[in-house]
């Protein structure tokens, strides 16, 4: 009796031995951009559930925020993420350049790799004391505008180019809308590392009378700091914000987590997902759900980043590489 408890125990702690193995070999690091973080807390309790019951197998998802372009640094850097869930696609354009996502990997899923969408906005504080309600009104001499800084986040980056874009919709030149834009940071008293960095100066630090983040940002801010302490502006012109996601194929090879980190990233455009999106103020790409949620997108003109950039990748060598147009306009204070 005595041999077989030993025995018993043995295997035991073998199976706690191997149960940690495998659960280290399913792991997988998530490097995504700053306001998602409330967004993948849902989903991958979500996806973990759904694996579990599909697979019979167990995974883990840590997560790695901040802003986007510093994620996309940090992982070309030796970062060991799995998969990158951006804000940008210059972002994961520049981790294909350097071989560790693919070169294709706008075609390895659906929508241009891009489940989920956003576009910019305004958060004022409590009754728009500054009764701001359009882009023109963010350059006035007595406001002042928190936004992320356009060479370390893509939420800087699209406030930069929805500001710009407004100004080419709405008639005007790209002389024009190099003026409109530097007044524009000329009334920026700080720049911002992240978007969640942003809110935090405009919230906690009491910087600032508006503040240009995504549209996913409203939520997050009603949870963290309770709902009635801003009022979401929606501008008459804004951009789509496409949110691409990748397999870092360096980690996945040397991990062998390639097919889960698949199985993450198209889980993305399930339906629960899509809702869990929507709910976080995300615009799901299934038409479907976004028609479901209209409460929560309001109706305002998109343009798309082609339709005045070329492409953003052609948009970060114009503007937002060293030397570019967003050096010449805004000086550091």
């Amino acid at each position: 009796m005595k041999f077989k408890q030993t025995v018993t125990l043995a295997l035991a702690t073998f199976g706690l031995a191997a149960t940690t193995v495998v659960s280290a070999q399913t792991t997988l690091l998530n490097a995504s951009y700053d306001v998602a973080r409330e967004f993948y807390k849902d989903y991958n309790a979500a996806f973990v559930a759904n694996y579990k019951k599909t697979t019979g197998k167990d995974v883990k998802i840590d997560q790695s925020h901040g802003g986007s372009s510093a994620q996309a640094r940090a992982v070309n850097d030796g970062l060991d993420a799995d998969v990158v869930t951006m804000n940008t696609t210059t972002d994961v354009d520049f981790l294909a350049s350097t071989g560790i996502v693919a070169k294709d990997w706008a075609k390895r899923f659906p929508s241009n790799a891009a489940p989920t969408s956003s576009t910019m906005l305004f958060l004022t504080r409590n009754g728009n004391p500054k009764g701001i309600k359009d882009w023109n009104d963010l350059i006035k001499p007595d406001i002042k505008v928190i936004v992320v800084n356009p060479k370390t986040g893509g939420n800087g980056r699209m406030a930069y180019l929805a500001a710009w874009g407004y100004v080419r919709k709405t008639g005007g030149t790209d002389a024009q809308a190099a003026e409109f834009v530097g007044k524009l940071f000329k009334n920026v008293p700080v720049l911002a590392k992240g978007g969640r960095d942003a809110t935090t100066i405009f919230l906690q630090r009491n910087i600032g009378d508006v503040l240009i983040t995504f549209e996913s940002e409203v939520v997050s801010v009603d949870r963290e700091f309770g709902a009635g302490k801003v009022d979401a502006i929606h501008p008459s012109v804004s951009i789509i914000a496409e949110n691409p996601v990748a397999v870092v194929e360096r980690t996945v090879a040397k991990k062998g987590t390639a097919e889960v980190a698949k199985a993450y990233l198209n889980y993305l455009y399930s339906d629960e997902a899509q809702e869990i999106a929507a709910k976080h103020g995300i615009r799901p790409s299934n038409p479907k759900i976004l028609a479901k949620y209209s409460s929560t997108f309001k109706p305002l003109q998109l343009f798309a980043v082609s339709d005045y950039f070329g492409s953003l990748t052609e948009a970060q060598k114009v503007h937002f590489n060293d030397g570019g147009q967003f050096d010449k306009i805004y000086t550091v204070k």
